[in-house]
């Protein structure tokens, strides 16, 4: 499926202030990148973190990593308030992460849970290479196709996803050396099939379709899942490198 830079704006707009307490999985991905990181290096002259939306891992970077050089990208303005919250002297650079100038070349790129949005992996990880100094690392989570299986099955909507193997083959071609490489499987389970709908919009994932759903299709919704899913859990399979350039 194709992303619109402006759905998903938008849609993470709407659920920024909602976005961190129910965004349980990305503050698993979030503290586990962390930690596999500090194994190799925690001090790093020059940090790019890409996608800082709410600052969920700007808070947690900002508590273990040694930095001379912050900055901070997003492709909402508003995000610059929380990467400041946590790091008053970092720099924001707003908009598309593919498509921003970065001062110098950095010694650490970092994202988490956002590079499943761009349309083709493997063009954005060789624009974000280059973003990265020799001998420099590039740390990030995003999903593998498992992720949101339920959701695939009943609508059809997916986005372009990677597997383990193809994310590792992609970054051996750009010149990478594989640090640390796991996917994980993880499942949340709800109430009511309604309340998957509301998870998913409280953590901005809505942005899976630009149209708005009426009372009628949210019901064929509802009523699908919970017949084909009646355990009512959500799958996420959520995958975490760290390679060195």
């Amino acid at each position: 499926m194709q992303t619109d830079c402006k759905t998903i704006k938008k849609q993470f707009e709407k659920s920024m202030a909602e976005y961190d307490k129910n965004a349980v999985i990305q503050d698993f991905t979030a503290e586990k990148m962390l930690s596999e990181l500090l194994k190799f290096s925690n001090n790093f002259e020059s940090v790019l973190e890409l996608g800082v939306g709410t600052g969920l891992l700007t808070k947690k970077a900002s508590n273990v990593l040694k930095f001379e050089k912050y900055f901070g990208n997003d492709l909402i303005e508003k995000s610059e308030n929380y990467l400041k919250k946590y790091i008053p002297s970092a720099d924001f650079v707003c908009g598309n992460a593919l498509k921003i100038k970065v001062p110098y070349k950095m010694n650490l790129v970092i994202s988490n849970a956002m590079f499943q949005w761009f349309d083709n992996l493997e063009k954005g990880l060789n624009t974000i290479s280059e973003y990265i100094a020799k001998d420099g690392i590039l740390a990030f989570s995003t999903f593998t196709p498992e992720n949101y299986k339920e959701i695939r099955d009943i609508t059809g909507l997916t986005l372009n996803y990677m597997s383990k193997s193809e994310i590792e083959k992609v970054l051996t071609r750009l010149g990478f050396k594989i640090l640390y490489c796991e996917e994980f499987r993880k499942n949340i389970k709800f109430s009511n099939s309604l309340e998957i709908l509301a998870h998913m919009k409280k953590t901005g994932v809505n942005s899976l379709s630009e149209k708005v759903w009426d009372i009628k299709k949210i019901k064929g919704f509802c009523d699908k899942y919970s017949q084909k899913y009646p355990e009512l859990s959500l799958t996420y399979s959520p995958i975490i490198v760290i390679a060195g350039k």
